[in-house]
């Protein structure tokens, strides 16, 4: 279907083991092999960020963007649309992921009005169909984007403005439908201004319960419309409010208890936002998981230097090893995937860079996840972890798990047992077990 070549000289990245110094081919990631009983391609499910990919500039809050793309030919934003998306799919194709995510407006221009936008849409979706059907690449999940326009500067669900909250409903009800029309596994909600700046201005309860009438309003026109995938939520804690309603995994969880949404909405988690809000990228994919509801990986990294949302390309191995062991305890993360919502350094101007940005991200989760796997079936890990615990699995301890002892019951036992023996946390041994697992 495509006329035009965008990233020439590169051609498909293929498997050439750890030996090879290519810097287009893969050292780790092969997805035909298998691990833990399924191929790496279908552990990972991994997708390509539409907005970072093809959208970004390298724009930063000092300066204007450094990239310009071969796409962005015309003097008509619906045309440089086309060929954007022409692009993509020659990208997708070369690199060999097998799935795509993108906001509404990263895939259209907004119009004039609200119908103009929505047909601008229809036509980008209708060609994103027939690429999808020609080249075999699916849709992770879409999106809308609620955060850029101006319309959008006191947030979208939760903006005091009832006209404003019209317009996210007719954006949201338009990114729902395009995502349906591609088969999207998954729809994303990410709170880009659901939050406040100051609580002197802000009725923080009627935005919240707001914000719960809006997703469920969403639910039902999207079960409506025949979607039957899972909604999903991803946490940040701030940035651009000051405090953002969705701030992590917990605070997510009880949003979605408190509004009777937990049996369709689950969590999407990016390391990045994570480690924005002081947590370890572990941290919230084990609160998630823990609670059924880890729905989706966003796979990028934060700068511990740089205190904001960098959205390095992740190529961190010990954030790998321990996001896998997590995954493979959680049986996997289908129907979601690992999205490199990342993007390239402002200094990373060329379109090759695209390709070794992509290529190191899933080296480092393909290795991870080899590790992860040695580590819970060849070490004695589990043993470590699970040992600390022995004491609740007879006797007095599993009374009182079983809910059996009283405070009074614990307290005739401590005064009967003496003070505790100390048992050591065996941290280091633990950190030095990972290490020797690296090959």
């Amino acid at each position: 279907m495509s006329t035009n070549e965008y990233f020439p000289g590169v051609g498909k990245i293929k498997y050439e083991g750890p030996e090879s110094d290519n810097p287009f081919a893969f050292q780790y990631y092969q997805e035909d092999k298998v691990v833990a009983g399924k191929t790496m391609k279908d552990h990972f499910r991994f997708a390509v960020a539409y907005w970072h990919s093809f959208c970004n500039v390298n724009n930063d809050p000092f300066g204007v963007g450094t990239r310009t793309f071969p796409w962005d030919k015309s003097s008509d934003p619906l045309d440089n649309a086309k060929y954007r998306l022409e692009a993509a799919f020659e990208f997708f194709s070369k690199l060999g992921n097998p799935y795509y995510c993108f906001h509404d407006v990263d895939l259209a221009p907004e119009g004039g009005s609200v119908a103009e936008t929505e047909k601008n849409l229809k036509e980008l979706v209708s060609l994103a169909k027939q690429y999808q059907r020609d080249s075999g690449m699916k849709l992770l999940w879409g999106t809308a984007n609620l955060f850029g326009h101006p319309r959008y500067m006191n947030g979208a669900a939760t903006n005091p403005d009832f006209d404003v909250v019209c317009h996210a409903g007719a954006q949201v009800k338009n990114a729902l439908e395009a995502t349906v029309e591609l088969d999207g596994e998954n729809y994303v909600f990410w709170g880009g201004r659901e939050g406040y700046m100051h609580l002197f201005n802000t009725m923080m309860r009627r935005e919240l319960d707001h914000m719960g009438t809006f997703l469920r309003a969403a639910r039902d026109y999207g079960r409506k419309i025949g979607f039957k995938g899972t909604f999903l939520i991803e946490p940040k804690p701030m940035e651009p409010t000051k405090q953002q309603y969705d701030f992590d995994a917990a605070t997510v969880i009880n949003f979605l208890r408190e509004q009777d949404l937990m049996d369709d909405f689950k969590l999407n988690i990016e390391a990045n936002h994570v480690t924005l809000a002081s947590h370890s990228f572990a941290h919230d994919l084990m609160i998630a998981a823990e609670a059924g509801l880890l729905g989706s990986i966003d796979a990028n990294r934060g700068d511990v230097q740089n205190g904001w949302d960098t959205d390095y390309f992740p190529t961190d191995l010990y954030d790998a090893i321990e996001a896998m062991i997590i995954l493979l305890d959680n049986g996997g993360i289908a129907p979601g995937g690992l999205n490199f919502d990342a993007k390239l350094r402002r200094n990373s101007t060329d379109l090759e860079d695209l390709f070794h940005a992509h290529i190191g991200g899933m080296d480092t989760f393909a290795r991870g996840l080899m590790i992860a796997d040695d580590i819970l079936n060849n070490s004695n890990f589990r043993e470590l972890r699970e040992g600390r615990y022995t004491s609740f699995d007879s006797g007095d301890g599993k009374k009182f798990e079983d809910g059996k002892l009283s405070l009074e019951d614990l307290r005739d036992l401590a005064a009967q047992k003496g003070e505790p023996e100390m048992r050591s946390g065996k941290q280091e041994l633990l950190e030095n077990l990972f290490n020797r697992y690296i090959k």
